[in-house]
Formats: C-alpha cells, sequence, structure tokens
C-alpha cells in the first residue's frame, strides 16, 4: 500500500502529441508522462530552464486513464515561410511585400481531442516534493494550466486528493466520476512501470523529457492496463 495523488482534467480541447511534424501534428487518446509532468512544473512554477528542478520532477510517477469517450478533431494551419534571403523583416506585413510573389504558402493538420476528462496519478518513490505539496499547487497554480497547447485551457478545477491503494491501477479505478461529467465510460490505464504489475500490453513511446528547453524527448516503456486491478483498497 502506498499513497498516490489523483486529480482530473478536464476541458473542452486537449492535445496530447505523439511524433510530431511540421506538416501535422498528432493526438493520443490521454497526455503521456510528460505532459502530466509539464502540467505539474506549471503548478508548481518551475521554468523550463531549469535544470535541477525538471530532474526532479523526472522522478515523480504517472499513470493516467480517460473517463469518457474524447472526440477527434482536426484544424486545419496556414502557413507561411519566409525565404532565407530574407533577414529579419520588420513584422509580418514587411515580410509579406519583400516576399512579394515568392511567398511559400502550406498547409498544415493539427490533431485535437473534444470533450476531454482524464483522471490522473502521480506517486515516486523519493519525490522532491511531498504530494500534498504538489496538491496545493495544483489548487492555485502559479502558471496557467492547458492541455497540451495554450489554446486548452482547463475548463474545471482539478480536485486533487491523496489516497492509499496497492498500485496505480487500483487508485485510478477507485476515483469517484466528476458531478460534472453526464457520462462514464472509462478507458484502460496507461501508466509508468511499478513493481508488481503486470499489464496487458507495454511499448515504448518518447515520454520522457531530457530537455525542456530544446524539446528533446527519450523512449520509455508504457504499460497499459485493460483489465481493473483485482486489489485495492479505500481513499483516505
Amino acid at each position: 500500500m502506498r499513497e498516490y495523488l489523483l486529480f482530473v482534467l478536464g476541458a473542452p480541447m486537449g492535445a496530447f502529441g505523439s511524433h510530431a511534424g511540421h506538416e501535422r501534428r498528432g493526438s493520443e487518446l490521454v497526455p503521456p508522462r510528460s505532459a502530466v509532468l509539464g502540467l505539474l512544473g506549471a503548478a508548481l512554477g518551475v521554468d523550463r530552464a531549469d535544470t535541477d528542478a525538471q530532474s526532479a520532477l523526472r522522478r515523480l510517477r504517472v499513470a493516467v486513464r480517460a473517463l469518457s469517450p474524447s472526440v477527434a478533431l482536426r484544424d486545419y494551419h496556414t502557413v507561411q515561410t519566409v525565404p532565407e534571403k530574407i533577414k529579419r523583416p520588420n513584422g509580418r506585413r514587411a515580410a509579406v511585400e519583400a516576399i512579394g510573389r515568392e511567398i511559400n504558402t502550406t498547409i498544415t493538420l493539427r490533431d485535437y481531442r473534444a470533450d476531454v476528462a482524464i483522471a490522473a496519478a502521480v506517486w515516486g518513490e523519493d519525490p522532491h516534493w511531498p504530494l500534498a505539496e504538489l496538491a496545493n499547487s495544483l489548487r492555485r497554480p502559479a502558471f496557467v494550466l492547458y492541455l497540451g497547447r495554450k489554446s486548452c485551457p482547463l475548463a474545471v478545477p482539478l480536485d486533487p486528493r491523496i489516497v492509499e491503494a496497492s498500485d496505480p491501477v487500483a487508485a485510478l479505478h477507485r476515483l469517484p466520476a466528476p458531478d460534472w461529467l453526464p457520462r462514464v465510460s472509462p478507458g484502460p490505464v496507461t501508466s509508468d512501470p511499478f513493481p508488481g504489475g503486470l499489464p496487458d500490453r507495454v511499448e515504448r513511446a518518447p515520454v520522457e523529457p531530457l530537455d525542456r528547453t530544446l524539446w528533446h524527448f527519450s523512449d520509455r516503456e508504457v504499460w497499459h492496463f485493460d483489465r481493473e486491478s483485482e486489489t485495492s483498497c479505500p481513499s483516505t
């Protein structure tokens, strides 16, 4: 038995990045480990260039579960790039006038999830911040919190709570659905590895943030649980 910090992420739209390119940026069904750590860092007021604090965030473990089905949404962006021969234009108008007919216009795709409701669990063997401190930061975040992109602000309080459970899967399955959620159809649990866990599926994904300023990530093992945990205990 151990303690877990549970909270709910609810928003009209979210973007949970996977492999991203210039022409398309996709979205997974749930936020990856790096997104949850980034949100906690924003709540704590951790600067992206603070390497010590960013390293401390990576000591935390994360599990997430969709509380209801979200809907795929795709946005189309028109992007115009400036040729290299035009050096440091003084604003967009000056750039367009200098480019003339040489302007390079492309369409890029941005994927989102609409009507998002996600349950998250956080724990750690030796966390730099006690779970109670993390919970307080989620109640009064230092920076504005959003789900993946700045166009996706949270719509409801995170309602953080600390519970005791046998594992993160059991903890997430004991989290009651929020009153504002009109329908509940929870999905599988996606989790960092933990002792004693028996996942249904295992994959490697680029979810470990190495450098927030350079946006460098590395692959990490991700566990998926399609079944409920057989053991759990009431929240405290």
